[in-house]
């Protein structure tokens, strides 16, 4: 890093199409990413929300970028860091053309796989957890103030994983 000088960026946003995989000659894999991000202010005039989207070009490289396309799809909420990197490059009528794109070097995935934010949806899609056999389901009876162990998981077993286990 030169003295004095940052160029880093910090986007949340949403992909807004799959993302592109490619592999260089070396095997190194390329992503290319389009994340939107959002903004907006109210009109003083008619005092109607007005909102823009930002669109960005993020670039990803090597086993990043193959966790990206693993995990991620369109409409996935993603956090990036990176910088900015402007390329010059000319068309095929001889035209200089510019791209501004972020190069990331680090992401984090929010919401993961479906963005299920409810534990027992994603539960239900995956068959859930069974009701407990010693407690028969009573109908037409009050509700009595017992800890809840019917749809509840076992949490106890979490603490039992390495960081290699996590695939970013």
């Amino acid at each position: 890093m030169a003295k004095g000088t940052i160029n880093k960026v910090i986007l949340l946003g949403r992909l807004g199409a799959d993302p592109e995989v490619r592999y260089m000659p070396s095997g190194m894999a390329v992503a290319n990413l389009r994340l939107a991000t959002n903004d907006g202010y109210k009109d003083r005039q008619t005092g109607q929300f007005i909102e823009n989207t930002e669109w960005h070009r993020v670039v990803v490289f090597g086993k990043q970028a193959e966790v990206i396309q693993q995990y991620t799809q369109k409409g996935s909420l993603l956090y990036v860091e990176g910088r900015i990197r402007t390329s010059k490059w000319q068309d095929n009528q001889g035209q200089d053309r510019y791209t501004t794109e972020i190069v990331a070097t680090e992401f984090q995935l929010i919401g993961g796989r479906g963005e299920q934010s409810d534990f027992s949806n994603a539960n239900q899609q995956q068959g859930g957890f069974e009701q407990p056999s010693s407690q028969p389901v009573r109908q037409n009876q009050p509700a009595q103030a017992q800890p809840q162990t019917g749809n509840q998981p076992d949490l106890s077993q979490l603490n039992d994983f390495n960081d290699d286990d996590i695939p970013f």
